[in-house]
């Protein structure tokens, strides 16, 4: 089976095709500026380099056209046709408490999605547009799954994801924590098991997801029984740009003293807050490496804050879960600085956990970076969210043939 994975984004869509009977990534690409000029990044198996074009695309449908004519294209294509595409598998970021795996869309399915705007209005939308595009050019028999950030994260109960505010603004509003990467941190808690040659049910696994976005979850026996973003992405940890857990009140304070509405202040925080707004230098962590090296003050502040955050939320899981075996990091930052990975499990020695300093060395491995008497196992995964949501997909559709 060959399975199409779409992410949409309001101006961008990302694109991989992959056939499922050997796991190869046949094709990758990136829309972008999509209703602005359009332009298109495409690579192709057994091809050297990139394509690279400006293409129209006024509406997503056009940039899913062009997705199908790369993917066919003479020189850079890799398949005959658009009929040996067998599925299409879309990333939709939340599915509020629909959905608690990933579905077969259907009108019902749609709707569900498109009741769930209100919690995720920046990325539900152009979700809803990429499935009605691809639905638009590829017609109705092509089947497409649904693959939901959220759904990971529906085995919480209800003392973990609750925040304590009056009971009836749940019931009216569904304000709860919900936690995203939940396709990321599903994948790679899997793999960890592999990893350790044991069965996911008799483990107890710390997922790291850390990347300018960044989440960690609880996994418990395979379930996700806590997670660090909550409501919306803004939750938990400082990111990039975003600023994570902080006191509420200085909402109102900075209204008054700012002269910002609410949106405005939330802006600031989900776009020039986080590594961003501490170190006064950039949201990319190789930056602020480079300024670390110069000796700026602000940057080595804000590594120090991030670091000091995912501790505090390990030491919590470890406490919530009454132990651990794994600790895994994941996405690009967790992937791929050691310096991050060091600081983070830096004096956890008497719980177990110790990085051999020469095995952390390396980026971008899927490897076990303990030092070999370490009863705690810290695991670097390299996170495949495009290959979860094609599983799925060809899951789904085999079970509805």
């Amino acid at each position: 089976m060959k399975v199409l994975v779409i992410n949409a984004g309001s101006s961008s869509l990302k694109y991989q095709l992959i056939d499922m009977d050997s796991k190869n990534v046949m094709a990758k690409g990136l829309c972008e500026r999509i209703g602005i000029d359009g332009r298109l990044t495409h690579e192709a198996d057994g091809k050297e380099g990139k394509y690279k074009a400006e293409v129209p695309m006024k509406t997503h449908a056009e940039a899913i056209k062009a997705v199908l004519d790369i993917l066919t294209n003479a020189e850079w294509g890799v398949i005959a046709d658009m009929k040996e595409i067998d599925a299409v598998g879309h990333r939709v970021v939340h599915g509020g408490e629909y959905f608690a795996d990933s579905v077969v869309i259907t009108e019902k399915v749609l709707k569900a999605i498109e009741d769930c705007v209100p919690l995720a209005p920046l990325h539900n939308p152009p979700n809803l547009i990429g499935i009605h595009a691809c639905q638009d050019v590829m017609g109705p028999n092509v089947p497409m799954v649904a693959v939901f950030d959220t759904a990971f994260h529906q085995t919480m109960p209800q003392s973990h994801y609750m925040y304590a505010i009056p009971y009836e603004y749940y019931e009216k509003y569904k304000i709860r924590r919900y936690g995203f990467h939940g396709t990321s941190h599903r994948y790679v808690s899997q793999q960890a098991a592999e990893m350790l040659g044991r069965p996911i049910e008799d483990l107890k696994i710390i997922t790291c997801h850390l990347g300018n976005g960044s989440s960690i979850t609880a996994i418990d026996r395979g379930k996700s029984i806590d997670t660090s973003m909550g409501f919306t992405p803004l939750d938990g940890l400082p990111m990039g740009t975003r600023s994570g857990n902080i006191d509420p009140a200085i909402i109102e304070f900075l209204c008054e003293h700012e002269h910002k509405n609410a949106a405005e202040v939330i802006e600031i925080l989900n776009k020039k807050s986080g590594m961003q707004g501490i170190s006064g230098v950039s949201s990319d962590f190789r930056d602020l490496d480079n300024a670390i090296d110069e000796g700026n003050k602000r940057a080595i502040l804000a590594k120090d804050m991030f670091n000091i955050s995912v501790k505090k939320i390990i030491g919590s899981y470890i406490a919530e879960m009454g132990g651990v075996d794994a600790i895994v990091f994941t996405a690009g930052v967790g992937e791929n600085d050691r310096s991050v990975r060091w600081d983070i499990c830096e004096h956890l020695e008497y719980l177990g956990v110790k990085i051999d300093p020469e095995k952390n060395k390396y980026r971008g491995r899927q490897m076990d970076i303990s030092i070999d008497w370490a009863r705690v196992r810290v695991l670097v995964i390299p996170t495949n969210e495009e290959l979860v949501i094609a599983q799925d997909t060809e899951r789904l559709v085999s079970e509805a043939q």
